[in-house]
């Protein structure tokens, strides 16, 4: 079903009937709930964007053992990671990862620093299981999780929500789905209030998330509900790709205090940052540090990497941000020819003498020739959670849409003016039409272009909706909190009301005016 290509959508939609604008949002339709029907996939990064510095994503790896909300320690390790890619045209390899090694540890937060296009992006990726399998990609090294092969279950985060609902409510209907075990009503109030309190949500509880027509929370508020959503399960390990990119000083400083409180309560966190300011640097318990692919430091953080590169000649001044002075320490300049000899010289120097300092070997599982373990960690998962049955999930899914639907005041009222001005120019076309032989013809004329008003109308809602609606449901769906069966009838019913509101507007203005069959039984 992914490969259904386009000859055979233009097809299907050639088929369907209609041309131009019509034939492009069917065909747009049909493409689209291929790609629904076939299920998630692996979270694809396209080949020249491995190290995107604005792709902001948040990673969760799940653990069987910590459904219960206790967090299962987890320990990372990684060995001699090469990662490159390969351009057939030009017959060149652009290594993305050289040779990089390091850990994370339970408890503890982990920053992973270099300047765009270090490789930083790639790093977290290669970790998470979210690089896209790729013949002109090619991927060695060593991967390790507490001490053993152990596939994990990843599904990819994002900042995309339902934006009719609130706070509360979108962290609620999400216990509600992820933890079946729960079944009191005040138990789960109170496992929110705690998540709310937490996360330091509480003043923005009732607000609605919103989007770009109606305005809700901040984007730092919206990260921290990210990471509400997600904690839910008790996850034992957070991957954030620059959960502060976007964010004024405050809020970026709020989110990393966040991320460090849940180190501290026992979760891994490895996070990709670029540049902090002084305070978020030093909530730092671990730092690695990449330039150009290459590992220039991998350890504590804090201090230590000021007195490491302090003892190769490199002090950090006085009353200088140490993350400025890192950046600009592992930096190319480019100004000038001299100025890019003599950094990339000592970039090369900082590099050789920290990978003489590694040690030689870390035992580990392998990442080449085991595909089973890879395949294990890709995107996707069955049950991370175990589910409630059919029904409660449908029951709970359909409180939800209906939420949406029914609360979308601003699109609601573009539909009713649209409806409504619609049957106005159709009306005036057609204006009372009589019933003789000659006005057949503009009868079926008539029909035939408020039956296609209706059907894009509806189309052109949908194509715009579904999209968003597709990227949260295949991150609900690989943590298992529903099947797809549930979702689709519960979104159906509860846009029919909305949805059917719209064509007796337009039937019942426009019915009159070309005086379609006066009568109350038509």
């Amino acid at each position: 079903m992914m490969e259904l290509g386009g000859k055979k959508v233009g097809k299907i939609a050639r088929n369907i009937g209609g041309n131009g604008v019509g034939q492009i949002l069917v065909a747009v339709a049909v493409a689209f709930f291929v790609r629904l029907f076939s299920g998630p996939g692996p979270a694809l990064l396209p080949a020249n964007e491995f190290d995107d510095e604005n792709n902001d994503h948040d990673d969760v790896i799940d653990d069987e053992s910590s459904v219960d909300g206790k967090v299962f320690p987890v320990t990372i390790r990684w060995s001699n990671i090469t990662c490159s890619l390969s351009d057939k045209k030009s017959k060149s390899v652009r290594f993305l990862l050289k040779d990089v090694s390091g850990e994370a540890k339970s408890g503890r937060l982990l920053a992973i620093m270099g300047p765009s296009g270090s490789g930083k992006t790639t790093l977290l990726n290669v970790l998470a299981g979210q690089l896209a399998a790729s013949p002109r990609l090619s991927l060695s090294g060593f991967l390790e999780i507490n001490g053993q092969r152990k596939s994990k279950k990843f599904f990819k985060q994002e900042d995309l929500f339902f934006s009719q609902m609130t706070v509360r409510e979108t962290i609620s209907l999400a216990a509600e789905l992820q933890l079946p075990q729960i079944s009191s009503a005040g138990a789960r109030d109170e496992y929110v209030n705690d998540l709310l309190c937490k996360l330091g949500l509480v003043s923005c509880a009732d607000s609605i998330v919103g989007d770009a027509k109606v305005r809700g929370i901040s984007g730092g508020e919206k990260k921290r509900l990210s990471v509400a959503c997600e904690l839910i399960a008790s996850p034992s390990v957070i991957f954030a790709d620059e959960p502060t990119t976007g964010l004024d000083a405050f809020q970026a400083e709020k989110v990393m205090e966040t991320l460090s409180q849940l180190a501290q309560d026992g979760h891994t966190v490895i996070c990709s940052i670029h540049q902090p300011r002084g305070s978020i640097y030093y909530k730092f318990d671990d730092i690695v540090l990449l330039t150009e692919g290459s590992l220039v430091y991998a350890g504590t953080a804090r201090d230590e990497p000021l007195s490491y590169f302090a003892k190769l000649g490199y002090p950090c001044p006085d009353h200088v941000n140490p993350a400025e002075f890192l950046a600009d320490l592992i930096s190319i300049d480019y100004s000038t020819s001299e100025s890019i000899n003599s950094s990339q010289k000592r970039i090369n120097g900082l590099v050789e003498t920290f990978s003489r300092q590694t040690a030689s070997v870390i035992y580990a599982t392998p990442l080449i020739n085991e595909d089973k373990f890879t395949k294990g960690m890709k995107f996707g998962g069955n049950n991370f959670a175990k589910r409630g049955g059919w029904w409660r999930e449908f029951r709970l899914l359909l409180r939800r849409a209906w939420m949406q639907a029914s609360r979308d005041g601003p699109t609601n009222k573009v539909r009713t003016r649209m409806s409504i001005a619609s049957a106005i120019i159709f009306g005036s076309v057609f204006w009372r039409m009589g019933t003789s032989q000659t006005s057949i013809q503009d009868r079926m004329g008539l029909l035939q272009v408020a039956a296609i008003n209706t059907a894009m109308a509806a189309l052109t809602k949908t194509v715009g909706v579904f999209p968003k609606e597709r990227a949260i449901v295949d991150r609900e769906r690989a943590k298992g909190s529903y099947s797809l069966g549930p979702y689709l009838l519960s979104k159906l019913l509860a846009e029919i009301p909305v949805g059917a509101a719209f064509p007796l507007l337009f039937g019942g203005i426009l019915y009159p005016m070309a005086r379609l069959h006066p009568t109350f039984s038509r």
